[in-house]
């Protein structure tokens, strides 16, 4: 079940969603991290990345943790 959007945060080509999600046992932060690419003139998402990538995703999945955190919110 996908739970409820909460948080977005981009840097460069870079985006990490954050979601809630609930359940009868716990709730809890889900994080997705995708790479925006354009196609033409339309932008599409790939969650593959290129090496370059890398140091920009640790900066924002440190990001999302630092936000989860700040909720009392804890990682499923």
């Amino acid at each position: 079940m996908a739970g409820k959007r909460q948080h977005e945060i981009r840097r460069g080509l870079i985006k990490v969603r954050i979601r809630q999600r609930k359940s009868n046992l716990k709730s809890g932060y889900t994080v997705s991290v995708v790479r925006l690419y354009r196609n033409g003139s339309e932008w599409k998402e790939s969650a593959r990345f290129e090496r370059d990538d890398i140091p920009l995703i640790r900066l924002v999945l440190d990001e999302a943790y630092t936000w989860i955190l700040s909720r009392g919110g804890e990682l499923e």
